[in-house]
């Protein structure tokens, strides 16, 4: 399939790169030219063209002569988790519309947007699709929007719009501000990390697996809301001591220095079974496995990211 990809030098998006250059995929995707993160698709097989989200006359060419089977809109500016109440998070509700609007004049009928646990709120336990959603950060709320209005312009204009709401993600090459590999470079450093009690119970999935749901999701042409994650959920101390014992388990580990937060959640995990029944995907990337993995790549390439 004929692919546009948006958000490819991202943690996901590079990722999902990675996995349709496997599966043979012909694919374009939009790089604004003050990215950063260019090392994550070096040697990728694609097509780059330059251009920004914000301005749709960028990159509207390049989609109407590519006329792409499906749009792949991963893009997102302000993920990091100091930027959740940023006022910025609002525009990319225009963008994604945007995108839409010139991928329905280019003939596009499948789209394909990326969206997040944030959209529920402050959830406990098992979270199905149909939960309510009480998103409490802009974030989630302009992730929850966005997902509205592309199913809403899909519905008017014949396109397919599947929006997938990820839950956590882990895995080689993603950003140090997150629990995984901010807790792996301080480790690597002899440092002994400062922690909450570690009792949560959380769904994390490798991005691997990620990329190949989103994949599976545009070769079978999913539509509708699904939950992303790996359907699973253990101990968060369980996962901060695999970290560990992968380093180094004499490294001392500060469990309780830091108290939780009054609205902590202690259990969240997705369902992912209707993402299965539609796609025929499932997560094949064990916890241990993928933490080993993703130890050696920051031990490997602390350069990349510091």
């Amino acid at each position: 399939m004929r692919v546009f990809l948006t958000g490819s030098t991202g943690f996901v998006g590079s990722a999902v790169l990675r996995e349709l250059g496997e599966r043979g995929h012909e694919t374009t995707v939009l790089i604004r030219s003050t990215s950063r993160r260019l090392w994550r698709i070096e040697g990728a097989r694609a097509k780059r063209v330059e251009g920004d989200l914000a301005d749709v006359g960028s990159y509207e060419g390049t989609l109407k002569s590519l006329a792409p089977d499906v749009v792949m809109h991963l893009a997102w500016d302000g993920v990091g988790n100091t930027d959740r109440n940023d006022p910025r998070q609002i525009r990319n509700i225009q963008s994604a519309m945007d995108l839409f609007l010139a991928s329905a004049r280019a003939g596009v009928k499948h789209l394909i947007g990326l969206g997040s646990q944030a959209e529920y709120g402050p959830i406990a336990g098992i979270a199905g699709e149909d939960a309510p959603a009480k998103p409490t950060t802009l974030y989630g709320i302009s992730k929850l929007a966005t997902g509205l209005t592309l199913a809403r312009l899909g519905a008017e204009r014949g396109v397919k719009v599947a929006w997938l709401r990820l839950f956590s993600s882990y895995g080689p090459g993603d950003e140090t501000y997150w629990m995984i590999p901010g807790l792996i470079l301080q480790l690597l450093d002899g440092k002994r990390p400062a922690l909450t009690k570690a009792e949560q119970v959380w769904d994390y999935c490798h991005v691997a697996d990620v990329a190949r749901a989103v994949v599976a999701a545009g070769e079978r042409g999913a539509a509708g809301v699904f939950n992303l994650g790996s359907g699973t959920a253990g101990p968060l101390r369980r996962i901060v001591e695999g970290v560990r014992d992968e380093i180094d388990p004499a490294l001392p580990l500060g469990f309780g220095d830091i108290p939780y937060r009054p609205d902590q959640v202690m259990h969240l995990q997705a369902d992912i079974s209707r993402l299965c029944a539609a796609t025929g995907w499932e997560p094949k990337v064990g916890l241990e496995q993928g933490l080993r993995q993703t130890v050696e790549w920051y031990r490997e390439h602390r350069d990349l990211v510091q």
